[in-house]
């Protein structure tokens, strides 16, 4: 495969728009290591009759349901969100506010600052460290959050990937800037289709990983790895996954309701102090609302407008969501 992704040819196509019983089990019992034959290293994240999984789309109500089951459960949270470890981004995340973490204690919530960027194996030994100093409390964890990616790793541990190239990095990075992602994302889909069906255009982190992937190990692309991410896993089968759900319409409304809640309550006021302090690097912005207050601010779109793309985004993001989670083994839906 030719790995030649240095053409100027120019993009064409415009980019799309991309939640007690103080009995406590036996901890020793059946735990699951989390790593698939093929992974790097074992996961350190025990996962056991200890911890209960809540996910679902955004909206779908996690964290209504979270607190009250946490205290009946005699457990503590660990978020299983990519927005929420960004310090100082917390309406446009929806973070548990303060009164809610001192009702339950949460973990894996504000990590980094917003500029920085955070990988899912930094979140994995985040993690870990959490889960460990909670039992070590002889309480119980109750994993919550949206975010499949994380889920997934969670559950399965992390696929052996080849080492970045930065000189290729660069050079994808330079395009970027140059011609978007939709030009990157169409170069990907004729090297790895699967990847790029499966990675939204406007995803250009995860698109830039994929042709590094793609272009370190030829044959055996990107897709070929997430096909075999856990393959041979125990898929977790002593923690239970239960999955929010809620039927399309409502939970369309549900999103409108919560961004325009967002805006009024000063999700804007939130992005400029953000940005003017430490900035809102690469990774933060791709959460639906930041990149559009973002242009708001820079005056390329109106209010309105903002509040209307990031309602459409974060319905597609459900939307992917709930793709996502039906592919995932051993759960059992709940209708919230």
């Amino acid at each position: 495969m030719s790995c030649d992704f240095s053409g100027d040819e120019p993009a064409d196509t415009p980019d799309r728009q991309p939640d007690g019983d103080s009995t406590q089990p036996d901890q020793t019992s059946k735990p699951t290591t989390l790593a698939s034959a093929r992974a790097r290293e074992t996961i350190p994240v025990r996962l056991a009759e200890d911890c209960l999984i809540l996910a679902g789309p955004t909206a779908a109500g996690k964290s209504a349901i979270s607190l009250p089951l946490a205290k009946r459960l005699n457990a503590e949270i660990v978020s299983v969100d990519s927005m929420a470890v960004y310090r100082g981004l917390d309406i446009g995340t929806a973070k548990p506010t303060a009164a809610e973490r001192e009702l339950v204690p949460h973990h894996v919530i504000d990590v980094v600052d917003a500029n920085a960027s955070f990988s899912v194996a930094a979140w994995l030994a985040s993690v870990a460290t959490a889960v460990e100093e909670i039992r070590r409390r002889g309480r119980r964890i109750l994993f919550v959050g949206g975010t499949p990616l994380y889920l997934k790793a969670l559950r399965e541990g992390l696929a052996d990937r080849p080492a970045g190239d930065p000189a290729l990095r660069a050079a994808l990075a330079e395009r970027l800037e140059r011609e978007g992602s939709a030009a990157l994302h169409r170069e990907l889909a004729k090297h790895d289709p699967a990847a790029a069906e499966r990675i939204h255009p406007n995803d250009a982190k995860r698109i830039v990983r994929a042709i590094e992937v793609a272009c370190s190990a030829p044959t055996q692309p990107n897709s070929s790895s997430q096909a075999a991410w856990g393959a041979e896993a125990d898929p977790a089968a002593a923690t239970p996954l239960l999955i929010l759900d809620l039927p399309r319409q409502l939970l369309n409304e549900r999103i409108a309701t919560r961004v325009r809640k967002m805006f009024s309550e000063g999700l804007v006021d939130e992005v400029e102090t953000a940005e003017a302090t430490v900035g809102i690097g690469d990774t933060a912005r791709q959460g639906a609302g930041y990149s559009e207050v973002l242009a708001m601010l820079a005056g390329e779109i109106s209010r309105q407008e903002a509040i209307e793309q990031t309602i459409r985004r974060t319905r597609q993001l459900a939307k992917r969501q709930r793709t996502w989670f039906r592919s995932f083994h051993n759960a059992v839906w709940i209708c919230s």
